[in-house]
């Protein structure tokens, strides 16, 4: 099927670079807006890793106790 948005022998190299460069500037802010959501996330990685040090440390004392 042929192209039929832009004539014969009149194309733009230049349209897809500045479209890619578009995207490139884009996808930083994306990566920071979603760095910056995983404050929640980690707080409850670190309370869930904290918890089960905890609940092993109980299980060893009563088993030596």
């Amino acid at each position: 099927m042929a192209n039929n948005q832009a004539p014969q022998g009149n194309h733009d190299p230049a349209g897809s670079t500045q479209m890619f460069r578009a995207f490139v500037d884009e996808a930083p802010q994306g990566r920071q807006a979603a760095a910056s959501s995983n404050g929640g996330p980690r707080i409850g990685l670190i309370l869930g890793v904290l918890a089960a040090v905890a609940i092993v440390a109980a299980v060893a004392w009563l088993a030596l106790a």
